[in-house]
């Protein structure tokens, strides 16, 4: 970032009113989302360990097919912000419009490949015998949501350009009831079992899909714009979410070696890998909220063409992510005696999970820069460089990562390359956001 005097003390407090007004609803819809797998496991768990076994298996695959689409969310959230701020909501909902319309065709193609290859896929992913039916089964029944899933996405992203991180919340908690409600009911009152679950599990992403839509649609009417789909407005939305596609592979691939390497370590240490990551997630969502803040604010002041404005909310979210980093490090030293028996009563999984997760926490900070910048990046519509920026970072972590078992290294340092990842990555987004190239203002990039 180029040097610009300080912001006057007005400024800063409307920036920052401005970030936790869009990162605090952004953070619960965040946390919402998770807990749908928590609470089927919650109930399938009830019906069997084979049960549970097959929703295990199911549900990442399923999860692994919505991360790799995240971009819909992220694209789309950036290209509706800058019209919002060069003042066209018409045009931008008829952005918005694009990609959801973009997410329900990658949505119905998923689903294509999804039904004839389910018992493959289960089986592919390490399925026991008796878990395998049970995987089939929900992966079959829970593939006829992904469309509304993507649709979730995109029009999430569509809510976020228009500034609105409130009624993603507010779906989000309605999601998350329904299922909860519909699983009780239809894996036990109707004795569906775990086809229940996945039923449950559709029809409330059907029903958020639903309630995304009757707001965009009203927006669009109220607006002038139009809801048709748009052959070559599809393909910007595709293009623009192509590079951010090549990024989110490429750090899905970080967290892939990451696991495979501590598997290779032993039980132990993939017990307490699987610990720390978790934890990890869980920070990372509060991080992720002030990026998604940073998505839409800045999206906003490059529409606008205020490159100064978008200077100056760049630095003050960079400091937010900075303290944020602070503060969930000391957290995590503060409240380990409390956090690691609620996870484990194994001394030896206690015992090396311990110093990683100190690791973790001196990382923090280097993680609320890195989660910051990649959301200013990401509403600057500065896609191809992120997917560089990202894999650059995957070359750099990959033999690092490999080469921790060979030469005796622990958890600790797998997790200490971890830490070198978020360098590697925070180094390269900082030099872009200091050299001003993603400055690009106007209504489109």
């Amino acid at each position: 970032m180029t040097q610009a005097p300080t912001a006057p003390k007005a400024l800063r407090r409307r920036h920052d009113r401005e970030i936790v007004a869009l990162a605090l609803p952004a953070f619960g819809a965040l946390v919402a989302e998770p807990l749908f797998v928590m609470v089927d496991s919650a109930i399938v768990g009830h019906l069997g360990t084979p049960q549970l076994a097959g929703l295990g298996v199911a549900a990442a695959l399923l999860m692994t097919a919505v991360s790799v689409f995240v971009f819909l969310a992220y694209a789309t959230t950036a290209a509706v912000a800058r019209r919002v701020g060069a003042g066209d909501l018409a045009a931008a909902i008829r952005q918005g419009m694009d990609g959801i319309w973009l997410a329900l065709l990658l949505g119905i193609a998923v689903v294509v490949v999804t039904l004839p290859t389910a018992p493959w896929l289960v089986q592919a992913f390490g399925a026991s015998d008796t878990a395998a039916p049970y995987a089939t089964t929900y992966l079959r029944i829970s593939s006829l949501g992904i469309p509304a899933m993507l649709i979730v996405l995109a029009a999430t992203g569509v809510l976020r350009g228009l500034q609105d991180t409130r009624t993603p919340l507010y779906v989000a908690i309605g999601g998350f009831a329904a299922n909860a409600a519909l699983n009780v009911g239809l894996v036990y009152g109707a004795g569906l079992g775990i086809a229940g679950s996945a039923w449950g599990t559709v029809i409330a992403q059907a029903g958020m899909a639903a309630a995304y839509l009757i707001v965009v649609v009203r927006g669009a009417r109220r607006h002038g714009a139009s809801l048709r789909p748009d052959a070559a407005g599809i393909r910007a939305s595709a293009q623009a979410g192509v590079p951010l596609l090549v990024r989110t592979l490429s750090l899905r691939a970080v967290l892939m070696i990451a696991t495979a390497v501590a598997a290779r370590m032993g039980d132990t240490e993939i017990a307490a890998h699987q610990i720390v990551l978790s934890l990890w997630s869980l920070m990372a969502f509060a991080l992720d909220a002030i990026a998604i803040a940073g998505q839409a604010i800045i999206g906003r002041y490059l529409g606008a063409g205020d490159a100064e404005g978008a200077r100056q909310a760049c630095r003050r979210m960079v400091q937010w992510g900075i303290a944020s980093g602070v503060v969930l490090g000391i957290l995590v030293v503060a409240s380990r005696p409390l956090l690691i028996p609620l996870f484990t009563s194994d001394s030896a999984v206690h015992d090396t999970l311990l110093p990683a997760l100190l690791v973790v926490a001196v990382s923090q900070p280097i993680a609320g820069v890195v989660f910051v910048l990649d959301g200013v990046l990401m509403g600057a519509g500065d896609g191809p460089y992120l997917a560089w920026a990202m894999l650059v970072t995957l070359a750099v972590f990959a033999p690092v990562a490999l080469l921790v078992p060979m030469l005796g290294g622990g958890l600790t340092a797998l997790w200490w390359a971890m830490t070198l990842m978020m360098t590697v990555r925070m180094l390269t987004l900082w030099l872009r956001a200091r050299s001003g190239r993603w400055i690009v203002t106007g209504a489109t990039r």
